[in-house]
């Protein structure tokens, strides 16, 4: 099974993003694991959060593998254990999923055609969480998972 985590916004040099990378990177001896940003479509004037986010859809779309189960990080979502997240990502893998795509807005949230058109939503916490750390929290417990499920003791 393969994952992809799409987010809104480049942040390479971010404090944040550089921790959430070193999760990707102990990731990946465990799932193939990938990060795509899209660009953020900055707020003026001119520019609502209601456009903004629906030109982000269109790049979120765009990068969105159709074979995969698509997941949207939103506070209406489903909320999980880190070991319930396990067990989920366990039963996809052995239910044959080909991959999971993870989908992270940017400062002005997810339009809500795209939250419609998801499979699913998880909800990382009820507190509005700035995209940077919900990236380095939905790392984190992706490979707090991976750990659970080959037994290893960092979840201790």
């Amino acid at each position: 099974m393969k994952i992809r985590l799409i987010v809104v916004g480049r942040d390479r040099n971010d404090p944040i993003c550089l921790a959430a990378d070193d999760y990707v990177h102990r990731l990946r001896r465990a799932v193939t694991f990938e990060v795509v940003e899209v660009k953020e479509t900055p707020l003026r004037k001119t520019v609502s959060p209601q456009v903004a986010k629906a030109e982000e859809a269109g790049r979120i779309y765009k990068v969105l593998e159709p074979t995969f189960r698509s997941v949207a990080l939103d506070c209406s979502g489903r909320e999980m254990s880190s070991e319930e997240l396990a067990g989920y990502l366990e039963m996809s893998r052995d239910r044959g999923l080909r991959g999971l795509s993870i989908v992270i807005g940017g400062p002005s949230g997810l339009d809500a055609q795209l939250l419609r058109q998801v499979n699913e939503r998880w909800c990382l916490s009820k507190f509005t969480l700035p995209h940077r750390i919900a990236r380095l929290m939905i790392c984190e417990q992706m490979y707090r998972a991976y750990t659970i499920l080959r037994g290893e003791p960092y979840h201790k």
